[in-house]
């Protein structure tokens, strides 16, 4: 039904009338005779009693999005003046944005399209012509949610174009909570022991409380590191840093940035794995490049403590069913708490080989103290039981590996003599070499150890919002001779910049201001101008789920935060050389680069 707004003269105002409250069904009913959203606001008696409503959340929009009214009851339910809302904000902009993105998918999935998850997602429905009643959740000025049960629809002129939307609702929370009451009490009346119950459902909130409570606490450290240990970096491998001091003084900030990025890390993982939001990606895993990938990243870290680091050549590759990114985050652990506790000077050994029962082992042995048979029964207990010596292997990431291990459908293991140094081994299930049928030339490739580029000038295209990480990536690209870097703050910029300047290899941040980095990849590839640049990923959303999902969109690599410069520049070089050899782009070599 076409919806129109009556003239200011057939509304009461609340000087003229006894204000009584007024149902969404009538208000909606109340609403015809009127062509344009624009004269809601020039009609002062319309908007006065409007506005006066403070039971009701009534907001009116134009016709794309930007809020045009927002009246007492929104003031009241959301905490925003007028002045902070009006002409500059949309009503998804104060909706939770989550929610936003499942009812894009639903709606998309539903009718088979493309739908954004933000002002679209809200008014789709109305759009259609149907007026569309649900649950949204509403994001106060002070940062607290609460449900709003709103009814939304389209506002359509004399010629039936939509000019505006207007949304009608009331606090939801009421509802909710006697609803949660009375399921909570007849999920007690179906129990014979009440008490029980209360202490049940306590406990498992306070579990899933805890593990709430890390993951956050762990995602909002990363941000902060990620930032330090860029910065420090850059520092370190800067050789014209003038004192020695400062140079042992960002040493120092980086190994205890590290060390805390690294429990931050285990503790996530556990969490996640206690409340089952722990996810895994089985998938074909070249054990040979992920010991390749971890010795270009820790190797420092060995030089640094007078370690030596050591990986044997190997003639056969092997091969698991994994997750590959879960084997890495437990080699990593495992070498890095090899080299930690070497002793200088020492020797760490990365080695990879057959064992029984279709398996292969991964061993990693380190020339330190050794532990004692007292010790190691306690490694793999809760970190609360441990009471284990400084010189003792870090425990967090020793639980975390063992679990990711056991998930993985493996077997983590310790053989350690006092004085004679230890051996860490985890076994994960063997499969057959996917290249030998004859795709193996371009994989043996790809495990030698990758050499610089030295063929002329290249050009990087950096799209990121965030300063600081445009900072770190500007001062390293300095340190490259033969790279000129762009940068762009939003997708559109970066689009643009993109088709002008053609770039060699563009670094791509997901999260975007004006549009997400996956929507700025499929622009890319749909511009023949453009769709031959390898696209490299970079996002903080580091779970198994994201980066596949990268990767199957056709990022060329999908690299997390905090920024990695040596797996970085590793990403870089191999993007760069796949540049040089397919300068006029080719889709299948970009997937087995």
């Amino acid at each position: 039904m076409q919806k129109k707004i009556p003239s200011a003269a057939a509304i009461a105002t609340p000087s003229s009338a006894t204000h009584t409250p007024v149902t969404p069904d009538a208000y909606v009913q109340s609403l015809e005779g009127f062509s344009k959203t624009e004269a809601m606001l020039k009609t002062g008696a319309l908007q006065n009693a409007m506005l006066d409503s403070s039971h009701f959340l009534i907001v009116a929009t134009d016709a794309k999005g930007i809020i045009q009214l927002f009246n007492k009851g929104a003031q009241r339910m959301l905490g925003y003046m007028p002045g902070a809302i009006l002409n500059k904000l949309t009503p998804a902009d104060i909706s939770d944005q989550q929610q936003l993105i499942l009812r894009a998918k639903a709606l998309g999935t539903k009718f088979n399209t493309h739908i954004t998850s933000g002002f679209e997602a809200l008014v789709f429905n109305a759009m259609r012509g149907q007026e569309d009643i649900f649950d949204l959740i509403c994001i106060r000025k002070d940062g607290s949610s609460f449900p709003l049960l709103v009814s939304i629809s389209a506002l359509r002129d004399e010629q039936d174009i939509i000019s505006g939307y207007m949304f009608h609702g009331s606090d939801n929370s009421a509802r909710k909570n006697a609803e949660a009451g009375l399921a909570l009490l007849h999920e007690q009346q179906l129990e014979n022991n009440a008490e029980q119950i209360k202490s049940s459902l306590a406990a498992e909130n306070v579990q899933l409380a805890h593990s709430e409570f890390l993951i956050g606490m762990g995602n909002e450290l990363l941000i902060q590191l990620n930032a330090i240990l860029g910065f420090s970096q850059l520092l370190e491998v800067d050789s014209q840093l003038p004192y020695l001091a400062q140079r042992t003084a960002v040493s120092h900030i980086i190994q205890a940035g590290g060390q805390q990025l690294a429990l931050i890390n285990n503790i996530i993982s556990l969490a996640r794995a206690e409340s089952a939001r722990l996810e895994l990606s089985q998938e074909v895993v070249s054990l040979y490049d992920v010991m390749h990938e971890c010795q270009i990243m820790l190797e420092p870290m060995a030089l640094q403590q007078g370690v030596k680091f050591v990986i044997p050549q190997y003639d056969m590759r092997h091969f698991v069913k994994a997750d590959r990114n879960r084997v890495k985050q437990v080699m990593l652990g495992l070498i890095a708490n090899a080299i930690e506790y070497s002793g200088e000077p020492g020797t760490v050994r990365l080695e990879c080989s057959e064992s029984s029962s279709g398996r292969v082992r991964i061993s990693i042995r380190d020339t330190g103290a050794g532990l004692s048979t007292q010790q190691i029964a306690q490694l793999f207990h809760s970190v609360s039981h441990l009471q284990l010596p400084t010189a003792s292997a870090d425990t967090s990431s020793l639980l975390v590996a063992k679990r990711l291990v056991e998930l993985m459908g493996g077997e983590l293991g310790i053989n350690s003599i006092v004085g004679a140094g230890s051996e860490f081994w985890f076994e994960l299930n063997a499969i057959a070499d996917p290249y030998r049928s004859g795709a193996g030339s371009m994989s043996s490739t790809l495990h030698q150890p990758h050499m610089r580029r030295n063929t002329g000038k290249h050009t990087l295209l950096y799209v990121e919002d965030n300063p600081a990480n445009m900072q770190i990536v500007e001062q390293l690209i300095l340190r490259q001779p033969d790279i000129r870097l762009l940068t762009a703050e939003n997708g559109i910029n970066g689009i643009a910049i993109a088709r002008t300047s053609r770039p060699d290899v563009i670094l791509m941040d997901i999260n975007l201001p004006d549009m997400s980095g996956y929507k700025a990849l499929d622009v890319l590839r749909d511009d023949p101008a453009t769709a031959h640049i390898p696209v490299i990923a970079l996002s903080a959303n580091a779970l198994p789920i994201n980066i596949d999902s990268g990767l199957q969109a056709g990022f060329f690599r999908y690299l997390t935060k905090p920024i990695k410069i040596n797996e970085l520049m590793y990403e870089l070089d191999v993007a760069l050389e796949f540049a040089e050899r397919n300068p006029a782009g080719n889709k299948a070599d970009r997937a087995n680069a």
